[in-house]
């Protein structure tokens, strides 16, 4: 089983930076992919971003790209989230999912989120 806690939300301004954290834990741990995802109430959830985890390839949506910056930690099994000149719409909970194989495109989501509040 794998576990995924997502950390590092908080209100923030407009334009200002803050970067949220997935660690992961659990023997079955070997993703090929991790990826951060965003919800709204009431919005079906979207993705942001996301990571290969070995080689590091890394893919953004566009509605991020260029202001938020995935990376990740292979030894501590931390998968983090730069974002940058917030804006109010990007206001949501932040999702850390973990996608097992090449095979499959899926998205596993083992975590609670962290909210992420822009004010404008």
């Amino acid at each position: 089983q794998v576990q995924l806690e997502e950390s590092g939300g908080g209100l923030v301004q407009a334009g200002d930076s803050l970067r949220i954290s997935c660690k992961a834990s659990g023997p079955s741990f070997r993703p090929f992919r991790m990826g951060w995802f965003r919800q709204t109430p009431g919005k079906e959830r979207e993705y942001v971003a996301s990571i290969t985890w070995i080689g590091g390839s890394k893919y953004y949506g566009e509605s991020v790209k260029g202001r938020f910056t995935i990376s990740k930690d292979n030894v501590k099994r931390v998968v983090y989230l730069q974002m940058n000149v917030l804006k109010p719409e990007d206001t949501a909970v932040y999702y850390c999912g973990e996608r097992p194989t090449v095979e499959k495109n899926e998205f596993h989501f083992w975590g609670q989120g962290t909210q992420v509040t822009v004010s404008s």
